[in-house]
């Protein structure tokens, strides 16, 4: 250890050490061994001195949880969190938040000793500031000199280590280091990518590859070799323009499906020189896909160029944003100061800037904004205004450009071979192509010449497809979606908040074109129909100005008239007196909107054509991102809310689903507004994505349904996926799971459970999860479910030395808190749906699975016009035993894995059985007898 780093750890080792124990606080004084506070007493020594910690906000959440004392409340001291001197020291480094997390995220061995394990932390990143081939030295160097002026902390003996043996660096007073966008490199155009070809991927080619990329010391299992082989049948050449090929795959638990599928996809994209895209449910699943492509590609720097995650404008980072956000969040304390300057050294080092699941700390934000993460608030980039907003962008007349991640993102991506991208992104883009007349359904004559788009394509996680079909078909006149619309517009209000107008972003275009600039006042007058600053009060109070306003007025009106409590929609007919005149007014105020916007888009783009021999590549690309822009708005956004007014006033039936709601958040009203989608979200699915595609892949562990009557169902598979409306038969290949789930796990339903009780459902909980020592995930249908139960089960579950992590309750992201879930192998999580679908957890770490109710879907207008079209009960029953089928998946993830699923609801009726592995049997009993059984579990093999 040099001296420098030698020094300034005794400095802080000479401060207390405090980290969490499931019994209270763990304190470690210099000199003295380890001591045990309870919450009481470390809380007051936490407020009395800085200590030594990690995440300050988790470990005080956690604190506060345990003591007696609910009036105390929080002083905000100042501590020496290593969570911060980390996203200082390693930017864009990926890690748990905890001692154990952060040391392995280092490479380092961490202690047994939480205590030791801080210091050995603090001794290795000092000691990396030291090493004179430390990135951008300097850059660093002038950062802590910022945040010296701040007083963070670790800024003393940070700058030390920076300028030990370097004491001829310069260092500017007054700099600051947040001008990150002055550092970053610039992309570069290579322009567009030539067609490629259409050579086929043979069967044995695919498998003979996967071969290769498993190795002679993985594992070897035929299901795969033979899902890969059919996999390759969407990679064959289109026989005819109206027909393509759509294969189904359902690939059971372990039977290794991504690296069935991308062995034919990267041969296709390096063969053709053609891109195949990858789309997966969520964005943490994107990274993980990411992931096991280092097994195809063993370089990292010909993955960076082959291999691209995508994501919509809104996940990365906005140069131009950041540059305003970080303005005001200098100018606030200095807490928020260090905030800014963390993200600007992450910045510096990120590999594409995505703040929503790529490289960027989520759990940082926790970090700096507590009382947000204690109310339960999501705290994200997008909220303090870092990430891009929905059509802000001035893309070539921003200072930062041709540095700017998202350009660089969309770039590398056309030359890609591997997009990996989500549902979200694929399906919109679709939707925006289908409604403005860029694709059209495949059965049209006058499409064939058409550019189809995603020529190849694979969906895992197929079995999410129809509900995210469902979300990109959909519209809203909503107050938050009207009054986004006015801001795009208009420009920002308040003066307390920023946003460019469309003047703003367009104005140096239109020179001295008289007609563009009519058409701009026009639009400019037409957005003042939208709600405008304030109107939300406006609307609770009934004083609506304007006639969007107006209109939400007598919404808001009707459903609370005429909804229960609970649910708070109604039936858009019959509509109260004024109704239907205000969205007759509505909508013509619509039309005069949306008449000079697409107007100014099509001069943009007549611009384009006439001018063609003139504009850089640059000028061009600004002014087709621009006209698109305003064309999606007036075309997709104003012409579906039109539509929406429309079938309101004409009063007929029709292949949508209408209703009005008030949202709210928190207890209090947030939004009103109409809702409209699809009774069935497949059908533009299939004319919008599946149809257009020369080779489409759908591919989940959980894509057909098995009714007791029809164990072996396609049917409810190829309307969810949309399949069923092609005019042509599409494949269909299913594997089974290679696990023995008969002999590795067990089903119980737990029959004398009050339902509704909390305390007994709580003690349930606290029962199961200590008799399994652990190692438990408890699903809940009910937010306010989950954070009743965990009200009552923290404090007894601390007692007995088990870790309880809760989503919707603990100042984490989901995705972190299920890393420190799998970190920590004694440990219990309670999640909802988002945790039952995502969580990849193999080993012993998630032994026990317990859900709080047959999950039914909720009772909505939505569902229950769904349950008409679709078959009633069969309908519901299909959802009920998909949702079970992923709950019961989370369970078993390898071979060596055994588990026990148990359900607290008793009306789990046994014609759900067929939602479990095939022979298994649901064993019911009481508590006491299910207790017993997992007591006695040999849960390892």
């Amino acid at each position: 250890m040099s001296d420098p780093v030698a020094q300034k750890t005794q400095e802080l080792i000479a401060h207390p050490v405090v980290v969490i124990d499931q019994t209270g606080a763990l304190v470690a004084r210099r000199g003295l061994e380890n001591q045990h506070l309870g919450a009481d007493q470390a809380l007051q020594l936490l407020s009395s001195q800085p200590a030594l910690i990690c995440h300050q906000t988790f470990l005080l959440e956690r604190l506060m949880a345990a003591s007696t004392d609910k009036s105390r409340t929080i002083n905000e001291q100042r501590h020496f969190d290593v969570c911060e001197l980390f996203a200082f020291v390693c930017p864009a480094l990926m890690a748990t938040p905890t001692p154990q997390g952060l040391a392995k995220a280092l490479g380092l061995l961490p202690s047994d000793d939480d205590t030791a394990t801080l210091k050995q932390l603090i001794a290795e990143l000092l000691t990396r500031l030291t090493d004179r081939q430390y990135p951008h030295r300097h850059d660093a160097a002038q950062s802590a000199k910022f945040l010296q002026r701040g007083r963070w902390p670790f800024a003393d003996m940070v700058l030390a280590c920076l300028t030990h043996d370097h004491g001829d660096m310069k260092l500017n007073e007054f700099a600051t280091g947040l001008n990150v966008w002055d550092r970053l490199e610039e992309w570069e155009d290579d322009g567009p990518r030539p067609p490629g070809s259409h050579i086929a991927v043979k069967p044995d080619e695919a498998s003979d590859y996967l071969s290769q990329i498993i190795g002679s010391h993985g594992e070897h299992r035929q299901q795969q070799f033979d899902y890969c082989r059919e996999a390759t049948r969407a990679f064959q050449p289109r026989q005819h323009r109206r027909q393509n090929t759509i294969v189904l795959a359902e690939a059971g638990t372990g039977l290794g499906k991504t690296l069935g599928y991308l062995a034919p996809s990267a041969i296709w994209a390096d063969r053709n020189k053609a891109p195949v895209w990858i789309s997966t449910y969520t964005k943490n699943l994107q990274r993980q896909l990411e992931q096991e492509t280092h097994r195809l590609i063993k370089d990292p720097a010909q993955r960076r160029s082959r291999v691209v995650i995508r994501k919509g404008r809104e996940n990365y980072a906005c140069l131009l944003n950041m540059q305003d956000a970080f303005a005001a969040l200098t100018s606030q304390n200095p807490k928020t100061a260090l905030m800014a300057a963390l993200v600007a050294r992450w910045a510096r080092y990120s590999r594409d800037g995505d703040m929503v699941g790529g490289d960027f700390p989520a759990w940082l934000m926790g970090l700096f904004f507590p009382e947000r993460a204690r109310g339960g608030r999501t705290i994200s980039p997008a909220s303090l205004g870092m990430t891009d907003r929905r059509g802000e962008c001035i893309f070539a007349a921003c200072p930062h450009y041709r540095k700017c991640f998202i350009e660089k993102s969309v770039r590398a991506a056309r030359k890609a071979d591997l997009v990996i991208a989500n549902h979200a992104l694929v399906l919109f883009q679709a939707a925006v192509e289908y409604s403005i007349g860029t694709a059209k359904p495949a059965t049209d004559d006058d499409q064939a010449d058409d550019d189809p788009g995603f020529n190849r394509l694979v969906f895992d996680e197929g079995h999410h497809l129809f509900d995210a079909a469902d979300s990109a078909f959909s519209a809203h006149i909503t107050g938050m979606e009207t009054a986004e619309l006015r801001r795009w517009v208009r420009g920002s209000e308040n003066q307390h908040r920023r946003g460019r107008s469309l003047k703003d972003r367009i104005g140096d275009l239109l020179d001295d074109d008289e007609e563009s600039k009519n058409l701009l006042e026009q639009v400019l007058r037409a957005a003042m129909i939208l709600p405008g600053p304030g109107w939300q009060s406006r609307i609770q109070a009934g004083m609506g100005e304007g006639h969007t306003e107006k209109f939400l007025v007598l919404v808001r009106q009707q459903v609370l008239a005429r909804s229960d409590n609970r649910s708070m929609e109604t039936d858009c007919r019959p509509m109260i007196d004024g109704l239907a005149a205000a969205a007759g007014t509505l909508a013509a105020g619509f039309i005069d909107l949306k008449r000079p916007l697409t107007a100014l888009a099509n001069r943009f783009l007549q611009k384009l054509a006439d001018e063609a021999d003139e504009l850089d590549t640059i000028e061009r690309n600004r002014l087709e991102a621009l006209a698109m822009s305003m064309k999606r708005r007036g075309e997709l956004t104003l012409n579906g809310w039109i539509d929406m007014l429309s079938r309101l006033l004409e009063e007929t039936d029709s292949a949508f689903v209408e209703w009005f709601e008030i949202e709210q958040q928190y207890g209090m009203e947030f939004d009103f507004g109409m809702h409209s989608h699809w009774k069935d979200p497949s059908e533009p699915l299939a004319g919008a994505v599946l149809a257009q595609a020369d080779g489409v892949i759908i591919t989940s562990a959980t894509l057909k349904d098995r009714p007791p009557s029809a164990p072996d169902d396609w049917e409810h598979a190829e309307m969810r996926t949309g399949a069923i409306h092609l005019p042509y038969s599409v494949i269909r290949v299913a594997h089974e799971s290679p696990f023995d789930y008969l002999g590795n796990s067990r089903l119980i339903v737990v029959n004398d459970m009050g339902r509704d009780n909390m305390d007994h459902l709580a003690a349930a909980y606290r029962e199961l999860f200590l008799a399994a020592g652990g190692g438990s995930l408890g699903l809940f249908t009910a937010i306010s479910r989950l954070r009743a139960v965990h009200q009552r089960l923290s404090a007894p579950l601390a007692a007995k030395g088990l870790a309880l992590y809760a989503q919707h309750v603990d100042p984490m992201d989901t995705g972190t808190l299920v890393d420190m879930f799998r970190a920590d192998r004694d440990s219990c999580l309670l999640g909802t749906d988002a945790v039952r679908d995502g969580v990849d957890v193999p080993g012993g770490s998630l032994r026990l699975i317990v859900q709080d109710r047959v999950p039914w879907p909720r009772p909505t207008i939505l569902e229950r016009q769904r349950r008409e079209a679709f078959g009633g009960s069969a309908w519901m029953d299909m959802l009920v035993r998909l949702r079970l089928r992923q709950a019961f998946g989370r369970l078993i993830r390898r071979k060596t894995d055994r588990g026990i699923f148990v359900m607290l609801d008793s009306r789990l009726a046994s014609r759900f059985k067929t939602a479990f592995p095939e022979g298994m049997e649901i064993e019911r009993m009481g508590l006491v007898e299910a207790l017993e059984i997992i007591s006695n579990y040999r849960f390892t093999t």
